[in-house]
């Protein structure tokens, strides 16, 4: 059995998604910092690729835009298919 590596995750993707998401819901930096709980700063970074983010910045974030979490960071998959349960 080979195993391989899995695939590399597209933080382009990602930071699109949260952009595209801000942008359906006419939320500037602000608004969204204070739905969120987090810094305009950081979502600044986050949009413009200098910073990655925190599991709990992806998670604030999930909750400010009510949805889960997995769908907030399926775009991390968008250059392959996401893995499957094994039965």
């Amino acid at each position: 059995m080979t195993i391989f590596p899995p695939p590399e995750p597209d933080p382009m993707a990602l930071r699109q998604f949260l952009a595209q998401l801000r942008a359906q819901r006419a939320w500037s930096y602000d608004e969204l910092a204070a739905r969120s709980g987090l810094s305009r700063r950081t979502l600044i970074e986050i949009e413009q690729g200098r910073t990655i983010g925190t599991l709990a910045t992806w998670h604030a974030l999930a909750h400010a835009f009510h949805i889960p979490l997995g769908e907030l960071l399926d775009p991390l998959c968008t250059s392959h298919e996401p893995p499957r349960p094994e039965r």
